[in-house]
């Protein structure tokens, strides 16, 4: 008989999995909760911090920063969907051969603006070589690639911020995918740019291998899954994913549940879900990856909040309030100083134990971030990612 596993049970295995349920107990490594979550997003490394510092007792940014750039258990770098991302570095060598496996989307860019299959091989290569052992800043990268390969890399005709970027830019989070380049300590108010070291052979993981971890590891994290809702976090085609879930079925790697009434998958033998429904009050900051992975998204976002804490039905643009296990509400903070203003703004009534709960989520956040905070409960008047 097919197993039938309702949202309430996903949503549970799913928050203690995420650390969400239950913070990792004080002492636990920070790579060791941000290999749980896939990955930390990190285009605003503030977000990043404080997605791994809400999992983990005692965990502060310096703690995060510690580990990125002391330490060096944490790299930063062009992880999934081509998007910023804290990565544990002991796991690069997984997640290089992975995503380069993972087909991407067909490029936006005009056809006189885009690279060759050739010209971008040539500059990602330029760009491992350029940072191999070095710490440049994109005006420095520049040059470099440039120089190792022709004139027609560093043509301005990437729109981007109301300017043109040189060409040879539009495959940075390739070469960020392919181990050739990783983010660096800033050098005053500029950001730097270095080859990460090697942790381990890259030979030893083979592609087949490393997207076959990954869909199992991401069903461990968020699943039960479809091939559809892979293929949106990993920003590819449902038809690859539907091929790649197909061969680990056969190989018997996964199996098919019935998830809310439609087949989904989980990986085999991992069919244990918590009897109780997720309970409690937690805020997640911009792009968390749980409000971006866990799916069905209308589930997730139920009622006014998927018009309210999603933008065009993209999901990480508004910091969230969730409420046993789904969001009811969005919330924004403005940092002065030693001080922060969080401003929660509620989408139903919370009853006096949530609202004890929000004030304590307001209480960690304040010390994950090093901030003394305030809590008001309100309207957002803020936009989408401000």
């Amino acid at each position: 008989m097919t197993l039938k596993i309702t949202w309430d049970e996903a949503s549970a295995r799913r928050m203690q999995r995420q650390f969400l349920a239950d913070p990792a107990p004080a002492g636990s490594a920070v790579a060791e909760v941000v290999g749980a979550m896939l990955g930390a997003h990190a285009q605003v490394l503030s977000a990043a911090e404080l997605s791994v510092g809400i999992r983990a007792e005692g965990v502060t940014r310096a703690d995060v920063r510690a580990a990125l750039w002391e330490d060096r258990t944490l790299v930063k770098t062009y992880g999934p969907r081509g998007t910023v991302h804290l990565l544990p570095s002991a796991e690069l060598p997984f997640w290089t051969a992975a995503l380069r496996a993972i087909p991407s989307r067909p490029s936006p860019f005009a056809p006189d603006v885009r690279l060759t299959d050739e010209q971008a091989e040539q500059v990602v290569t330029a760009i491992g070589d350029a940072l191999d052992g070095a710490f440049l800043t994109i005006d420095e990268l520049n040059d470099e690639v440039v120089a190792r390969t022709g004139p027609w890399a560093g043509d301005l005709v990437m729109p981007a911020f109301q300017g043109m970027w040189p060409r040879w830019r539009q495959v940075m989070h390739r070469a960020g995918q392919s181990g050739a380049l990783c983010f660096g300590p800033q050098r005053g108010r500029k950001v730097t740019y270095t080859r990460p070291a090697r942790i381990g052979p890259d030979a030893e993981v083979t592609a087949q291998q490393a997207v076959a971890a990954l869909v199992r590891r991401h069903l461990r994290a968020y699943g039960p899954a479809t091939p559809a809702h892979f293929a949106k976090w990993a920003a590819t085609s449902k038809g690859w994913a539907d091929g790649v879930f197909g061969a680990l079925a056969r190989a018997g790697e996964i199996e098919e549940v019935r998830f809310e009434g439609a087949s989904a998958w989980v990986d085999a033998g991992d069919t244990r879900f918590p009897a109780e429904a997720v309970r409690g009050v937690r805020l997640l900051p911009y792009f968390d990856p749980y409000g971006i992975a866990a799916q069905p998204r209308e589930l997730l976002f139920p009622g006014a909040s998927y018009q309210r804490a999603l933008a065009r039905g993209q999901a990480g643009n508004y910091p969230v309030l969730l409420v046993d296990g789904v969001v009811a509400g969005v919330w924004h903070q403005r940092r002065q100083g030693r001080r922060t203003t969080v401003t929660v703004e509620a989408l139903g009534r919370l009853t006096a134990r949530q609202e004890q709960e929000l004030g304590e989520q307001v209480e960690r956040m304040g010390e994950v971030l090093e901030a003394k905070p305030e809590l008001v409960v309100g309207e957002v008047t803020t936009g989408p990612h401000a």
